[in-house]
């Protein structure tokens, strides 16, 4: 075996022993930037302080809606004028009852203009909440696209190391909870501390010793507040993580139900299902005890403060060191601070949760995308040449899938790729459109290297069939359709005969139009098998990847798509990867491999002869055909 590998590299002239100690040292590197690469998408332990500075990654989004944010704070400056306006009139109000003939405003005035404050306030609430809570419904709508985005650029490491039910919570409950901090949080914010602001002002107007005794318990619950702050945010994140694990759950048993009742699994499956759910409970229920800790401490605040104005109050009233009438707005103002105080608890409760989503959110935000395109990268027409790959090397995190491949396929050249389970088959393959990252000078397409080609311009030339074909919830028609940039009928009925799909479609009542169910539930797996080949003809591409295409095709319908194939890559460059060696009838040159290397390379009919692993796949096909 290892003669053969010094062979293959020899008629592919790696140049010297040194340049194949430089490609040995290029895997190693790209092995170091792959690890880097999962450790930037491992989950990670957030402290609190961290956390919170990651609601910086909300500035941009603010900062374009600024205005509406703007305008909402001064309808909401307006709206507390007129609300802080009304315990004045109520004193005018008391102070002409008692003094008819020295007062400015009779109580009549004094009724009708608190009528009218009170309708002002009311229009002026309206269209402040419309315009925070609009905006923030933008920025919920902003960070949903953004993170699509991101999704749909990070290659296949990421998604590796991540859960779709975690993604969707990400999609769903952080951003809900960042949309309620954007929204609610900031608008209460907003609203206390002009209420603070302005009621601390006229309440020192009317007696400045009055307020200091009044507002003394209001320190005590800041020392509070911030006392718990630090626990409220993990065990807001601990809850949002369980959420997540509640969710992928749900997802995964959703997804798998045929299995799960195929083997009766149904109890174990809900037992798990009821111990991830009494983990999220759990966690919740902590979060609520803590959270039910800070409103009590901001109404023992402010009961107290009640208290000590009706004491105080009371006997300055008595003294006449105040009037009645100041009373009564000392007291008006006391009570509107109640609910901005109690809602101090509630906007450091959104702010920590914010802060945890936008933790969770952000390891999407800002994950490195391992596969981008260079600054100098430029398009690709078409493949005139071939590839060539020299001393390809891939790791998955520390373990070797490609070691040292090199070899070169010519431009309408048809190579099959087989080998025994894990010897990188597929992970070549994918290495080729650059699914996955390719180290610099490994892999050439017509002398250029892979990594200074626009991923938007490879991929248009390569047709890709993975192992496993996943269609999308829509017709027929649309699935074949799915790669082509302008619609064309003719062509979506040729691509299906070529896939030999065209005698299934016929027996559909609907024909193309037949909807397939999620990941094309109603179709076999044959079916589903042709229906991904037709997808991939149909952009009639210059090379053509197929990865172990005909796996759940039965024989029969296996010689049919062969010799479509065959017709169809005449002057086309095709790559297929197999382990039935049939599949191989046509191809120029077969490539064995084993453990990363190639192991056996020539035409099939040499290969067969040779007496190695190809031979003894054939062999080992053979029988199990004739005792099958």
């Amino acid at each position: 075996m290892h003669h053969n590998i010094r062979r293959s590299l020899s008629v592919f002239s790696i140049p010297s022993i040194a340049g194949w100690r430089n490609a040995h040292e290029n895997c190693t590197n790209h092995a170091d930037r792959l690890q880097s690469a999962q450790r930037t998408f491992s989950p990670t332990k957030y402290q609190g302080d961290s956390a919170i500075k990651q609601l910086v990654l909300l500035y941009p989004y603010l900062r374009a809606l600024r205005w509406r944010y703007v305008a909402g704070g001064c309808l909401l400056l307006a709206t507390n004028g007129f609300a802080l306006l009304i315990p004045w009139y109520m004193k005018l109000a008391v102070e002409g009852l008692q003094s008819p003939a020295t007062a400015r405003f009779s109580p009549a005035e004094c009724a009708l203009l608190i009528a009218m404050l009170a309708a002002m306030h009311c229009v002026t609430r309206v269209f402040s909440r419309t315009l925070v809570l609009n905006a923030a419904r933008t920025v919920e709508f902003r960070i949903r696209e953004d993170l699509f985005r991101k999704l749909m650029q990070l290659d296949l490491h990421y998604f590796s190391n991540s859960r779709t039910g975690d993604i969707l919570s990400r999609f769903s409950n952080d951003l809900g909870n960042v949309r309620m901090l954007t929204g609610f949080g900031a608008m209460s914010a907003m609203n206390t501390l002009i209420i603070y602001v302005a009621a601390v002002t006229l309440m020192l107007r009317i007696h400045p010793w009055l307020t200091v005794c009044a507002l003394a318990p209001f320190p005590v619950m800041v020392l509070v507040v911030k006392k718990v702050s630090h626990r409220l945010f993990q065990r807001s994140l601990e809850a949002q993580e369980e959420l997540a694990r509640l969710s992928s759950l749900a997802e995964e048993s959703v997804s798998a139900v045929r299995l799960i009742k195929s083997y009766c699994r149904e109890g174990l499956f809900q037992e798990q299902f009821g111990q991830v759910a009494g983990r999220y409970l759990h966690h919740n229920l902590r979060l609520a005890r803590l959270r039910g800790l800070i409103i009590p401490v901001m109404a023992a605040a402010t009961g107290t403060g009640t208290l000590v104005v009706l004491f105080m109050g009371g006997r300055l009233v008595i003294a006449g060191s105040i009037t009645l009438g100041d009373f009564v707005a000392f007291s008006g103002y006391l009570a509107m601070l109640v609910w901005p105080t109690a809602v101090m608890g509630w906007i450091l409760t959104l702010a920590q949760r914010g802060a945890a989503s936008m933790t969770r959110l952000a390891t999407i935000l800002t994950a490195e995308q391992g596969v981008a395109d260079a600054p100098d990268a430029e398009p690709l027409e078409d493949v005139r040449e071939g590839i060539e790959l020299r001393g390809l090397c891939f790791n998955y995190g520390n373990t070797r899938i490609i070691d040292g491949i090199s070899f070169r396929i010519a431009s309408g050249e048809k190579v099959g790729i087989t080998g025994t389970v894990g010897s990188g088959k597929s992970t070549l393959v994918r290495l080729l459109p650059r699914l996955l990252p390719v180290a610099d000078g490994m892999l050439f397409i017509d002398g250029r290297d892979i990594n200074r080609i626009t991923l938007a311009s490879l991929r248009r030339l390569i047709g890709y069939i993975p192992q496993e074909a996943f269609l999308f919830s829509r017709t027929i028609r649309e699935n074949i359709a799915y790669g082509l940039l302008e619609h064309d009928e003719s062509r979506i009925v040729e691509a299906a005969r070529q896939a030999g799909f065209a005698e299934d479609i016929a027996q559909f009542r609907e024909g193309l139009d037949t909807a397939v169910g999620e990941k094309g539930v109603t179709l076999s797996g044959g079916q589903k098998q042709r229906l991904a080949i037709a997808r991939a003809l149909v952009t009639a591409p210059r090379v053509l990847l197929l990865d172990d295409p005909l796996s759940a095709v039965d024989a029969g319908r296996e010689e049919e798509i062969l010799e479509e194939l065959k017709r169809f890559s005449m002057d086309r460059t095709v790559v297929i990867v197999s382990q039935r060696i049939s599949a191989f009838r046509d191809c120029d040159r077969v490539i064995v491999l084993e453990k990363g290397m190639i192991a056996e390379e020539g035409r099939p009919c040499d290969l067969l002869k040779r007496g190695g692993i190809y031979t003894e796949m054939d062999r080992m096909q053979r029988m199990q055909e004739e005792l099958g």
